[in-house]
C-alpha cells in the first residue's frame, strides 16, 4: 500500500453532513427552550410606516445582563441554533431575547435583509430592555452579519461586544456561493421560507412583485433583484450586496467582536470569507472550526475560547470574558 492511504488519505466529515445531520437531529429531538414571555415592539420605517417586531424574553428578573439573539435568513426565534444559545444563556444566568426580525413571525408587517439594523436598534431600545446595564449580541448567518454591521455603526452604550456564527462578510460572494447547483437544496429551502414571508406581506400591503412570481425564483440574487432591491431603494442585487455588506467596514468595528466559521461550511464557504478578513482589525476575533457545518458543530467543540466546549459554551465563555 502507497504512502497516500496514509495520514493524508483521511478526510474531514463532510460540512454538507454536519449541516444536514445537524438539522435533522434538531427535528427528531429539539433542544428545550427556556421559559419565555412575547415580546414586541414598534418602529418606524420610513418607506412603510409602522412595523412592530416581535420576539421571546427569557431570564431570571436578578439578571445584569441580556444577550439579544438573531437568527439567519429565512429563520425565526424558533429555529434550534438560537433556542439552543437561548437555553445555554439561561443556564448561565443572562436574560436573552430572541427576536424575530420583521418578517420572520409570518405576521405580514415587512421583510429584512442582511443590512437592516433598525431592527437591532429597536429592539435593544425597547423598554423592557432599559433595565439591563449591559448588552450582548450573537447572530447566526445572516443574523452574525446584522449583529456585525450593527456593530460597526452607532452601538447603544450598554452593548459590550458581539458574536457571528457562520456570518457572510461579502454578500454577493454569498450568494454566488448558495446559487451554485450543487448547492440547490439550500436554496431552495432559503427560498421556500422567503416566499412564506413575503406572501404573507403580500397579503397585507402592496409588493414589487407578485406572489407568484416570487414563487418561481430559482436563484437568490434573482430575489434580491426582484423583491428585496426595489422594497429598499437599491438598484438592483449587486448594489444592494456593495452598499450592505459587512466586510470593507470591519475597520469600523466599535466594540470587540468574534467570527465563529467553520473550514468546511456549505452555505457560507471558507474562501468567501477570504478578502475580508485579509485585513483583519483588531476588534475582531475568528475562530475557524476543522469540523463542522452550517451553524452546526461538533458537541465537543473547542475553539481555545474560555468556557465549556461545545458551540454555546464556547461563544458564552468568549462573551462573558467581554461583558463588563
Amino acid at each position: 500500500m502507497s504512502s497516500g492511504a496514509g495520514p493524508t488519505a483521511i478526510r474531514l466529515p463532510s460540512g454538507h453532513l454536519w449541516t444536514l445531520s445537524g438539522r435533522l437531529r434538531a427535528a427528531l429531538a429539539p433542544p428545550a427552550p427556556p421559559p419565555a414571555v412575547p415580546w414586541s415592539t414598534d418602529l418606524e420605517d420610513p418607506a412603510v410606516g409602522r412595523v412592530r417586531l416581535t420576539g421571546l424574553l427569557s431570564g431570571p428578573p436578578e439578571a445584569v445582563c441580556l444577550l439579544l439573539l438573531v437568527h439567519g435568513l429565512g429563520g425565526s426565534v424558533a429555529s434550534p441554533y438560537l433556542v439552543a444559545a437561548a437555553s445555554a444563556a439561561a443556564g448561565a444566568g443572562l436574560a436573552t431575547l430572541r427576536l424575530d426580525l420583521r418578517g420572520a413571525d409570518r405576521a405580514g408587517e415587512d421583510y429584512h435583509h442582511a443590512g437592516l439594523t433598525a431592527d437591532l436598534q429597536a429592539a435593544l431600545a425597547s423598554p423592557e430592555l432599559a433595565r439591563f446595564p449591559h448588552l450582548l449580541l450573537a447572530g447566526f448567518s445572516l443574523g452574525g452579519h446584522l449583529v456585525l454591521r450593527y456593530l460597526t455603526e452607532e452601538p447603544e452604550p450598554r452593548v459590550r461586544a458581539g458574536a457571528a456564527v457562520c456570518a457572510p462578510l461579502d454578500l454577493a460572494a454569498g450568494a454566488d456561493a448558495i446559487d451554485a447547483p450543487a448547492r440547490w437544496p439550500y436554496r431552495r429551502y432559503l427560498l421556500n421560507h422567503l416566499v412564506e414571508i413575503y406572501a404573507a406581506v403580500a397579503a397585507r400591503r402592496p409588493v414589487p412583485v407578485p406572489v407568484e412570481r416570487a414563487r418561481r425564483v430559482r436563484r437568490l440574487r434573482e430575489w434580491d433583484d426582484l423583491v428585496v432591491a426595489p422594497r429598499f431603494g437599491f438598484r438592483d442585487a449587486a448594489d444592494y450586496y456593495a452598499r450592505a455588506s459587512v466586510g470593507p467596514l470591519l475597520g469600523a468595528l466599535r466594540r470587540p467582536a468574534l467570527l465563529v466559521a467553520a473550514r468546511r461550511d456549505p452555505m457560507v464557504p471558507a474562501a468567501t470569507l477570504d478578502a475580508a478578513l485579509a485585513r483583519r482589525p483588531a476588534a475582531l476575533q475568528v475562530r475557524w472550526a476543522e469540523r463542522g457545518g452550517h451553524v452546526y458543530f461538533p458537541a465537543g467543540l473547542d475553539l481555545g475560547l474560555p468556557g465549556p466546549r461545545g458551540l454555546e459554551g464556547q461563544l458564552l465563555g468568549w462573551l462573558g470574558a467581554n461583558f463588563g
